[in-house]
């Protein structure tokens, strides 16, 4: 995906994230009926997945996104639910049942996302197996100090031999 200077990639890269999420979560086919019996369709969840894409911790910063944003964290209905507390209104247990059903739905979908991701990068990703002395041809791809143009430089450059193995990759 491509990246402009001004975002840094920051933006395309939650962009492609919420992408993933919706495909892995939403169904075109997909309509929810809520406990009077109104269907509702799937679009609807977008400000859900919103939420929580903006209140989850990610890998990289070890905090969420609206924390580094504003400071603080936007409390969710679930928040609010307490198991000790007397039920008021007749829709709290709905509330309560469609909310952990959710939930459950949630960790099985995470869970699937997370073996395919972990299919896909076992595939795709094999250690390379280069030795010291070897020839390898390097990739002009992240060579951006060159003044001339892409098009005319060649994709890659020479063959160099392996004079030492430094990483795993």
């Amino acid at each position: 995906m491509p990246q402009t200077d001004e975002t840094d990639g920051l933006e395309e890269r939650m962009i492609q994230n919420l992408e993933d999420i919706i495909r892995k979560f939403c169904d075109f086919v997909m309509e929810y009926k809520d406990h009077e019996g109104y269907t509702h369709h799937w679009v609807i969840l977008l400000p859900e997945v919103q939420l929580a894409y903006n209140t989850s911790v990610h890998s990289v910063t070890g905090k969420t996104p609206a924390i580094l944003e504003k400071g603080w964290n936007a409390l969710l209905k679930v928040d609010y639910l307490n198991k000790k507390l007397l039920s008021v209104h007749p829709t709290d247990k709905y509330f309560q049942k469609m909310w952990k059903k959710q939930c459950e739905n949630a960790e099985k979908c995470t869970l699937k996302a997370k073996l395919y991701n972990k299919q896909r990068y076992v595939k795709f990703h094999k250690k390379p197996e280069l030795k010291e002395g070897d020839q390898v041809l390097i990739s002009t791809l992240k060579f951006n100090h060159l003044k001339f143009s892409k098009k005319m430089r060649d994709s890659f450059v020479a063959p160099f031999t392996i004079i030492r193995i430094i990483g795993k990759n």
